[in-house]
């Protein structure tokens, strides 16, 4: 399979979306977790209706694929055998 090339705008937003989620998922309970939650909302959003998405052949391993590629562009080690496919995207 050949490598996609995403626009930096769609890497930045998936990079937001995982620091977002680890914020999250952090065990410290945060007086934030509202704000937090109503911001993973809208990154999801934004990442699903990206313009990038209504081109051809861009289903779901590229979306993985952006997944894996926000994770490194976080500096992050990203470990694929944890990297899951929604429900909706499988």
């Amino acid at each position: 399979m050949e490598s996609a090339t995403f626009p930096h705008d769609l890497v930045h937003l998936q990079a937001a979306w995982n620091s977002t989620y680890d914020a999250l998922a952090a065990p410290c309970p945060s007086t934030e977790n509202t704000a937090l939650r109503r911001r993973l909302i809208r990154l999801s959003t934004r990442l699903w209706w990206h313009p990038y998405w209504s081109g051809p052949g861009r289903g779901p391993a590229a979306r993985q694929e952006l997944r894996t590629r926000g994770r490194a562009s976080e500096g992050l080690p990203v470990n694929r055998e944890t990297t899951h496919l929604t429900e909706r995207e499988q």
